[in-house]
């Protein structure tokens, strides 16, 4: 079992693709209320969550030693993502179509991206045995 990224994406300066009736959003939060809870009820969903803006993002480096704090993103483009899923599936068909239940449900893109491993990083470094 891996785990996936499934991210929407906004684009800085366009409006969202929300619905704009109050029957459209009741549907919309229908449809999405059941994806997750699909996903809760067969175990795939790990987490989610809507990110705000580019501009709350705040950038520390220490290329010197030094740490310098930047407003803004890390990398600048108009494009950014908006909201998430971390989901368990078997591999990139099951977490494609997971992808694909979720693109129904909020009729936006996503992107799909593997994680190369989860958890702590000293989890997957090899021990010595004498430890």
């Amino acid at each position: 079992m891996s785990q996936y990224l499934l991210a929407t994406y906004a684009v800085e300066g366009q409006g969202p693709d929300a619905p704009s009736t109050p029957e459209e959003t009741q549907k919309f939060m229908e449809r999405v209320i059941a994806l997750e809870a699909e996903m809760e009820a067969t175990g795939v969903f790990v987490f989610g969550g809507a990110l705000y803006g580019p501009d709350a993002s705040t950038v520390i480096t220490s290329k010197t030693g030094d740490l310098v704090m930047t407003d803004g993103p890390f990398v600048e483009s108009k494009d950014h993502i908006a909201e998430f899923y971390i989901i368990n599936a078997d591999d990139l068909d099951d977490a494609l179509e997971w992808a694909h239940k979720v693109v129904t449900a909020l009729n936006h893109p996503i992107e799909v991206r593997p994680f190369q491993m989860t958890g702590k990083v000293a989890d997957h470094v090899p021990r010595d045995r004498d430890e």
